[in-house]
């Protein structure tokens, strides 16, 4: 078992929500990341730079208000990417529907990066997990429906595999459901147990 604390350095529900599955003890630091990478080959080196961004902010700002403790601070992204193109939250419910018309009848990858960090001796590890995801042919009208529900304004790929509705869209998956939720929480786990 992990005993740990962890500071789960997100404003995703959904991780938090995967943490409270793992039974873990855990509390909830919202930090507002700066999120822009330069300079990247793909788009896992691209998920893996932002983690690596977002995990340097949060040390910054955990040290920066004395908050240091022997917990472990825990931060992760998720992007939905199909023919090296990175599909991130949608802008807008334009883009919205411009991203879920790109998804349907094929399949693209889901990559979580995470980033842990052990405030009592400073070790770091950086990790990721990607799962292929295959939609059905979408109907422009069931991409308008899922829309109107506001289920895919705060959503990589603008939509939750989670979500009653967008199940449906989902013919198939090949790798860890809960990555694409938000967190791989089997390969997390066997981190954190490492990082003890």
């Amino acid at each position: 078992m992990v005993s740990k604390h962890i500071i789960l350095a997100s404003n995703s529900p959904r991780r938090a929500k995967l943490l409270q599955q793992m039974n873990l003890n855990f509390t909830v630091l919202k930090i507002n990341y700066n999120e822009k990478v330069h300079n990247y080959s793909n788009p896992l080196d691209y998920s893996i730079q932002l983690c690596e961004s977002k995990l340097q902010q949060a040390i910054d700002f955990i040290k920066s208000t004395k908050q240091a403790d022997n917990s472990i601070l825990l931060v992760a992204d998720t992007i939905v990417t199909l023919d090296n193109i990175i599909y991130e939250k949608p802008k807008d419910e334009e883009d919205a529907f411009k991203i879920l018309s790109n998804l349907s009848n094929k399949t693209h990858q889901v990559i979580t990066s995470f980033g842990l960090f052990n405030l009592e001796n400073n070790s770091i590890i950086l990790d990721y997990e990607i799962t292929d995801v295959t939609f059905i042919q979408l109907t422009d009208n069931e991409i308008i429906e899922y829309i109107k529900t506001g289920s895919s304004h705060d959503k990589a790929g603008a939509y939750g595999i989670q979500d009653d509705y967008a199940a449906v869209f989902i013919k198939k998956i090949n790798g860890c459901y809960y990555n694409v939720v938000g967190l791989p929480v089997s390969k997390l786990y066997q981190r954190l147990k490492e990082l003890k």
